[in-house]
């Protein structure tokens, strides 16, 4: 998937105060009557959304007041609907649309609604109040510090993995408790049950994904952001939150986002997508999982990160293709994922080279008690494959926190790759880690090797090479290069110092061909390739190729 959680931000903003500069975008049409024909479209086995927030009270799902506060929240945006036109009103009507789908599926449950109906009020708000928004652009409300991106036809939507960003930036800075605490009294009742424990979820449509969705990226920040509080504030609330978000890590796609493998397990970048093997943000996931378990001293974490590193090793290889990074196993990275893939690899670099979150004799001490407030199901064996499953623990994906919409800003300090900055807390069951000698992983050395690579690679021109070096005349003829990293191409080609073709486009690594409509004359033409890759580094190679006449078919040519 080209777009990803860095178009959801893979980079966290610095101040989600203001709103980021940006230059417009074309928004979609106006769909009009979208809601409308949502609502039409409704038979008696799909909920709408008012029989939905009756049969939650009805059943006592919901208190009376929970009830009466969404109603209205719904009716207030069905009315100003009715009076916003063009951009305001695609925005909002597809917010509508979106919980409609929701409630028609059947997924409106109790812990679901606190989020679905904060978005929509939000997006009524703003809609009707405040200025239109340049695409990506991030917004934040008076008195609150969670962060909205909007999305073009979607709407304004929780940033969780900028929202979870900023909060490491307030731990990072030591000076900012009180934005820390406020933040995840925030975000903490608003994550939804999922997955046998609870997950901040993502309620709109992107990339072919559906709401409700989620991603490990976002979860292993959350997971950090989470240790590193409790960490400091030693307060139980942040550490049975953390436990519960370890759920999706268990739990196979749709719902979460453990993909087993046979070195161990991949966490998904988004549940939606389990073929989408992302790397930028299964290695924050990783990233996650280590402090959470070094911090709190649990087990399962332990667990979990083993599963993911293993494979982790054994995939990063893949992903470096000797002059750039590769976003997925299909495509090369643009520069901001390539940043970011880094900075994240540095990250765990640091701190595998500590050696493992839980140290051996520290673990096997706590096994034996489960971990209060966490997940139940039993512990992994060796090499961190859980006895009760079938490959191993499990893991998820997320994004990563940065300054700007994605594919702009470069790599971020989003989850922050300082020191945790407070000691290492006493696990839930009241064990404490010893001190022993560090020891590295086996195999973190690719991580920090990689990560050295890659850095490397933003300041290496890419090697292009034209290949072809005979074409006919009067024809569609293709220029083979062989170039070694994703780069803007562009061709001239002239005959003596006249130029008789130009052509560019952006290019992955490989053997490319660019077109060039060959001239009726024969000759010698000399063809000039100049590459500039995502960091701008520029490379050029010329080559003369002989544009010569065939014969027609059945006769052969005249020497």
């Amino acid at each position: 998937m080209c777009a990803t959680l860095a178009t959801l931000g893979a980079t966290l903003p610095g101040s989600a105060q203001a709103q980021r500069a940006a230059g417009t975008r074309a928004l979609p049409a106006a769909t009009a009557s979208a809601a409308t024909a949502a609502a039409t479209t409704t038979t008696a086995h799909r909920l709408s959304v008012g029989a939905a927030l009756s049969a939650l009270a009805q059943s006592g799902s919901i208190s009376s007041t929970a009830y009466t506060q969404y109603s209205a929240e719904y009716s207030a945006a069905l009315s100003s609907l009715r009076h916003l036109s063009g951009t305001r009103r695609t925005e909002l009507d597809a917010v509508l649309v979106n919980v409609q789908k929701i409630a028609a599926a059947g997924e409106f449950t109790p812990s679901r609604l606190p989020a679905l109906f904060l978005t929509l009020t939000r997006n009524r708000q703003w809609w009707t109040t405040d200025s239109l928004l340049a695409a990506d652009q991030r917004v934040s409300f008076p008195e609150s510090k969670i962060v909205w991106e909007h999305y073009p036809g979607q709407g304004i939507e929780i940033q969780w993995l900028a929202t979870f960003g900023e909060a490491n930036g307030y731990y990072l800075s030591g000076h900012a408790d009180s934005d820390l605490r406020q933040l995840l009294a925030e975000v903490i009742p608003l994550a939804t049950e999922r997955a046998g424990g609870i997950a901040w979820e993502y309620l709109f449509n992107f990339d072919g994904g559906s709401p409700p969705w989620t991603s490990a990226l976002s979860q292993g920040t959350a997971l950090q952001v989470l240790a590193r509080a409790y960490s400091r504030f030693k307060e139980p609330i942040y550490l049975t939150t953390a436990q519960r978000a370890l759920g999706i890590f268990r739990v196979a796609p749709p719902v979460g986002v453990r993909l087993a493998t046979k070195q161990g397990t991949w966490y998904l970048q988004y549940t939606f997508a389990p073929n989408d093997l992302i790397l930028n943000g299964f290695i924050q996931s990783l990233v996650g999982l280590y402090e959470f378990t070094k911090l709190t001293g649990e087990p399962l974490g332990a667990n979990l990160f083993e599963a993911g590193d293993a494979e982790a090793r054994s995939q990063v290889a893949h992903y470096n293709t000797g002059a750039w990074s590769h976003y997925d196993q299909f495509t090369e990275s643009t520069l901001s994922y390539h940043e970011l893939l880094t900075e994240f690899l540095v990250h765990l670099c640091e701190r595998t080279e500590s050696g493992p979150p839980l140290p051996v004799r520290a673990r096997e001490s706590t096994e034996a008690s489960p971990s209060t407030g966490g997940a139940s199901g039993s512990q992994a064996g060796t090499g961190g494959a859980a006895t009760g499953g079938s490959t191993g623990s499990t893991g998820s994906t997320g994004s990563t926190g940065s300054t700007g919409s994605t594919g702009s800003t470069g790599s971020t300090g989003s989850t922050g790759s300082g020191d945790s900055g407070g000691q290492q807390a006493a696990g839930s069951t009241g064990a404490q880690a010893p001190t022993t000698a560090k020891t590295p992983i086996a195999g973190d050395e690719i991580y920090c090797t990689t990560a050295k690579e890659f850095t490397a690679d933003l300041h290496t021109p890419p090697r292009v090479t034209v290949l072809t070096s005979k074409l006919p005349t009067a024809a569609r003829g293709g220029v083979m290069i062989s170039l070694s990293k994703v780069s803007t191409v562009t061709m001239t080609v002239r005959h003596g110092a006249r130029v008789v073709w130009t052509n560019g486009a952006g290019l992955e690594a490989g053997h490319p061909r660019l077109l060039w409509i060959t001239p009726k004359q024969p000759g010698t033409y000399s063809v000039t390739v100049t590459a500039v890759d995502e960091a701008g580094n520029r490379a050029s190679t010329s080559r003369n190729i002989t544009v010569a006449a065939t014969a027609p078919k059945g006769q052969h040519p005249v020497h």
